[in-house]
């Protein structure tokens, strides 16, 4: 049954219940009474069932498999190897991802040393760091060592490698473990470090330590070792330095062979160098005064030895992908860390929301009408809320020009900022209609100065339904609460349509359920491609503003995007560019879209704003439109949540290509995907999308530039 003695046996033997020699095996230990069994394999069936993604089929095709433990005269049942892998590693994912745990299972990593070693091999296995592990050492274990091997009573007496092969095999019974229980010397240390990628050097002996690594270095192989005081850990990569000096040139140029035959006095030295003994704990220090006095031998803590095996994991796991990890030593000092304990500043990550806003309406800081209808031209919404505006004010006119110096990634070719221009000049008009002084109106072709103008001439003339949009339009807002997915009527619906027709555009008015769904999927991964690319990330978190007391007369609003406590948290990690590129990486991220999707969801109807042609002008006078809709919606009880997909400026393939080179293709079919479902016309573009729910007020108002921002020209 199996190769060893029962005192040596550190190997389970797998049995496989569609072998036939196998099964005849298994019903005599099953008819054994002296023989345990456990059978929790169907549980284990319905927790691969439950993986996501959903299991490749040939891991629940693999037959029922048994592992018998001799040392515990226990027979269990197990998933076949590969099924037994993806569960038991799953947890890891995606610290480790799937394709980095195949990597890494091509390691074979030695452990020479296995009281501290102990702890270093098992992490190695439980993280599944290795496809194969060797462990040398020639003591016993004894109760002393039960502060910080993690054995039992039960184990006493057995050689420490064959206590660590055994918890491994009960760990993970597929991952091959060799034991060496002879120790090494002269005759078997080229044996053991043949094949290896990896050591790991925990000896007592200061011989043994200088042996393991010249042995190393003549292989190349990187050792590495971990000392259980201040969390000592040394990294010698001789696989890229295969002439480095071993113990980093610490042991000066003594001939390694003489160590062995040095008393424990002349040792010490060296000992204390290798230790670098200035650097001790104080405790540490001390106690080697008492060595051989109060002090059988140098004293360590499981804690320390725990932290020194997280280490050499991570170590381990960095050689083994490839990663940076140059030669050196470094001390990862937990004591040190928690003398330096500090107060958490609870405004550190921008998520303390204030009490909301008290309703108010601006009023306009100039008394003169032209510095009026510049202040309502002003009120306008724009992309991010960055205002891409100059506003020229004169006696009898109000030009507002394209600043193109204020535009973002998805601004492509100014189109967002003319969208706002044109909301801008719409206020502009409103505001000289209530006051009996529009005169005309136009949208200039480009010139040196601005590639769009529009002007508002204040020579006399009246407009009573843009006269009665004066106040609305002063009180409209962006509102991101989640809402109430209550049925828009039918006169509602047709308002909005009117309001987007007068000013020459069209509204696509989306209510039915399946028809939402569909955009809020396509709006959902385009907002994951938001996230996933760095230009277009970066642009989205210099939107937000995070502060209070952060200068916010740009920008949006931490507060007004509505978010609960978890959203809040949640985008604390969505903005970080680190976790982001992990994401990209992996292919994942899919929960970046749910802030868009849950609140498209919960919408009684979502319009889509277009217009045709595709100059400049065309989208300033889609963007005219625009505000004319949001203000009649908001008349209406509506609360209105301006929604813009990633892809909605682009125009062409090299346009997308210029937004997102990595995810360029994914952008055009959801492009394409999002006209098919807005009944898009062929010569039509899209000005923006429009999120209608019944909703309270907005807990904050974006904030206007100053009237600085406005220049007088008379």
């Amino acid at each position: 049954m199996n190769d060893y003695p029962a005192e040596l046996a550190c190997r389970a033997t797998i049995f496989d219940e569609d072998d036939c020699a196998d099964r005849r095996v298994l019903a005599e230990y099953h008819a054994d009474r002296q023989i345990e069994v456990i059978d929790r394999w169907e549980e284990q069936v319905a927790n691969v069932r439950r993986l996501r993604p959903a299991p490749d089929p040939q891991l629940l095709a693999e037959s029922k498999r048994w592992a018998f433990y001799p040392w515990r005269s226990t027979l269990v049942s197990i998933l076949g190897p590969r099924g037994f892998r993806a569960l038991r590693l799953d947890r890891n994912r995606n610290l480790i991802t799937a394709a980095e745990q195949d990597r890494l299972a091509r390691l074979q990593v030695g452990v020479v040393g296995l009281s501290v070693g102990h702890a270093i091999a098992y992490m190695l296995a439980a993280e599944g760091l290795c496809g194969g592990i060797r462990l040398a050492d020639f003591d016993i274990l004894e109760l002393s060592n039960l502060n910080r091997v993690p054995a039992t009573v039960l184990d006493l007496g057995l050689n420490k490698a064959i206590v660590a092969a055994r918890r491994i095999a009960e760990l993970d019974p597929y991952l091959p473990v060799v034991v060496e229980t002879s120790g090494l010397c002269a005759d078997t240390i080229d044996g053991f470090l043949d094949g290896l990628d990896v050591v790991v050097e925990e000896c007592d002996s200061l011989d043994m330590k200088a042996r393991v690594r010249t042995a190393a270095r003549a292989y190349r192989i990187p050792v590495l070792m971990a000392t259980g005081d201040r969390g000592l850990v040394d990294v010698e990569r001789y696989d890229l330095e295969p002439s480095r000096h071993i113990l980093h040139g610490l042991l000066g140029d003594i001939d390694v062979t003489e160590l062995s035959g040095l008393s424990s006095r002349a040792k010490v030295p060296h000992v204390l160098r290798v230790l670098d003994a200035a650097r001790l704990s104080a405790r540490s220090a001390a106690s080697m005064v008492e060595i051989d006095e109060t002090l059988a031998t140098w004293p360590q803590l499981a804690g320390e030895v725990a932290l020194g095996a997280t280490a050499v994991a991570e170590a381990v796991r960095r050689i083994g992908l490839g990663e940076t990890l140059r030669s050196g030593r470094v001390r990862i000092d937990v004591a040190e860390a928690l003398d330096h304990l500090a107060e958490p500043d609870v405004q550190a990550d921008g998520c303390r929301v204030a009490e909301q806003c008290a309703e108010h309406v601006e009023s306009p800081a100039s008394s003169d009408l032209s510095g009026i209808v510049a202040a309502a031209a002003s009120r306008a919404p724009s992309g991010g809320n960055s205002q891409p505006w100059l506003i020229e004010t004169e006696m009898d006119s109000v030009t507002i020009r394209l600043a193109g110096e204020r535009t973002a990634t998805m601004d492509v070719d100014f189109r967002a900022s003319a969208v706002a221009v044109g909301a801008a000049w719409f206020n502009a008009r409103v505001a000289a209609a209530r006051y009996g002084m529009l005169g005309p109106v136009e949208l200039r072709e480009p010139d040196d100065s601005s590639p769009l103008a529009a002007a508002v001439r204040l020579t006399g003339g009246s407009d009573h339904d843009l006269a009665c949009l004066y106040r609305p339009m002063l009180q409209r807002e962006s509102n991101r609460h989640l809402g109430v997915p209550l049925p828009l009527d039918v006169e509602r619906a047709a308002a909005l349509s009117a309001a987007a027709a007068a000013e020459g555009a069209r509204l696509q008015l989306l209510t039915e359920k399946d028809d939402i769904e569909q955009i809020a999927a396509i709006v959902a991964a385009a907002d994951r491609i938001r996230y996933l690319t760095p230009s277009l990330h970066a642009d989205m978190l210099s939107e937000i503003r995070w502060y209070e007391n952060e200068s916010s007369d740009s920008g949006i609003d931490v507060r007004s995007l509505e978010m609960d406590q978890s959203e809040l948290a949640g985008i604390q990690i969505a903005k970080r560019p680190d976790v982001m590129k992990l994401l990209a990486g992996w292919g994942a991220g899919s929960a970046l879209g749910n802030y868009s999707r849950d609140r498209l969801c919960a919408s009684s109807g979502v319009g889509v704003v277009s217009i045709s042609g595709h100059s400049l002008r065309d989208y300033a006078r889609g963007g005219a439109a625009l505000e004319a809709v949001w203000i009649t919606a908001q008349q209406l009880g509506l609360g209105v949540h301006p929604m813009s997909p990633v892809f909605l400026f682009a125009r062409t393939d090299d346009e997308l290509q210029r937004l997102s080179p990595t995810f360029a293709a994914p952008l055009r079919q959801l492009q394409r995907d999002f006209r098919d479902v807005t009944h898009t016309k062929p010569d039509d573009v899209h000005v923006l999308m429009l999120r209608f729910s019944y909703a309270p007020r907005a807990s904050v108002r974006s904030r206007r530039r100053t009237c600085t921002a406005i220049v007088s020209n008379w």
